[in-house]
């Protein structure tokens, strides 16, 4: 038996009315008595009748979708911003359609294009690490495409933003290493290009040269565009435990670095932190189940969400062009356990 769902005119025929009477009881129109429209939503909600979404954005000429790309549906991270854009987006009546890059930019494109072609109302974007064109980005949205960039920013367009600081986030994870005694300090972070690798180094060399500690570049490891990071991650370990004069604590920059990080520290049974301390920017929910807990820059990544999309909907839905736009800035958390102890014999008092 073929399913048949309920329409206006199934509305119209129970009751002795029109289907244009119908219609406009069911959109509150003033044209409408108070008593007929009571009668029809009754009996709408009577027979569990639902709006044809097709006809509904034809009539409004709005898809009510929004679509989201990020570079992993599978990272802690992203899943929990897209938890985010969804407990809005629901509530606020739009379907989200989800796409990832796995951080290439022929994929993004692909997913840009996929994206656009089913006339999705906005978009939200945090662009992979493999991004250098944002052409398309730039295209779209000067044809009136309402675009909300998050986590990974692209910054010479003109608008709306959601980032962590990022800088200050870093910042305070070094100086939380240096006060526990640690000197060699190495930094496993992302693409050079990303926005969220600018400021996460630019946080980490400032914490350094405040406490008078030069800033060694070969301590400095970025990953490759288009690299998987938890591979990179062990590559990079190996050249840093290579060095004659090997770091003594690690900061990795991302969730995957910092998972790839600890496998390699744990696979070659370099004891944390009385061998190598390790904190890493990480929203996995494992990481103080781990032995030692782990040290980390925990993002509000569910908040990113919802800001992120109440953003988007604000260009969405004005009934006039948007010309002001505006980056909303949001703390970062520290959580500081074992792997990040001090080590007696090496603390240093600082000015």
């Amino acid at each position: 038996m073929r399913y048949e769902a309920v329409t206006i005119r199934d509305i119209a025929q129970a009751l002795g009315l029109s289907t244009s009477t119908v219609s406009r009881a069911l959109r509150d129109s003033h044209e409408i008595s108070t008593e007929t429209k009571r009668r029809v939503l009754e009996h709408a909600r009577s027979i569990n009748y639902q709006p044809n979404p097709i006809a509904v954005s034809l009539r409004e000429r709005k898809s009510r979708s929004i679509g989201i790309i990020v570079s992993e549906i599978a990272n802690r991270f992203f899943s929990e911003i897209i938890n985010g854009v969804e407990s809005v987006a629901i509530d606020r009546g739009y379907n989200v359609i989800i796409a990832q890059s796995l951080e290439s930019a022929e994929r993004e494109l692909r997913q840009i294009q996929f994206l656009t072609s089913r006339s999705i109302d906005g978009l939200l974007v945090s662009v992979s690490n493999e991004t250098e064109d944002t052409s398309l980005f730039k295209e779209l949205h000067q044809k009136g495409l309402p675009i909300v960039f998050f986590d990974r920013v692209v910054q010479d367009i003109d608008t709306h933003k959601v980032i962590v600081d990022n800088t200050l986030g870093a910042f305070d994870a070094t100086v939380h290493l240096i006060r526990k005694g640690y000197r060699r300090i190495a930094l496993v972070t992302n693409v050079e290009g990303l926005s969220i690798t600018k400021e996460r180094e630019a946080g980490y060399r400032a914490a350094m040269h405040k406490h008078g500690i030069p800033v060694d570049d070969a301590l400095i490891r970025h990953t490759r565009p288009g690299g998987q990071a938890e591979p990179e991650a062990a590559a990079i370990m190996s050249s840093l435990m290579g060095q004659e004069d090997r770091p003594d604590a690690i900061f990795a920059t991302s969730d995957r670095l910092t998972t790839g990080c600890l496998r390699y520290l744990k696979k070659h049974n370099i004891q944390i932190p009385d061998e190598m301390a390790l904190i890493g920017f990480s929203n996995s929910e494992i990481t103080e189940l781990l032995d030692p807990p782990l040290s980390i820059v925990r993002q509000p990544a569910f908040e990113m969400g919802t800001t992120a999309i109440q953003m988007l909907l604000e260009l969405i839905e004005s009934k006039r062009p948007v010309t002001q736009f505006r980056t909303q800035v949001l703390a970062a958390e520290h959580v500081f356990r074992q792997s990040t102890q001090s080590r007696d014999t090496e603390r240093v008092k600082l000015r």
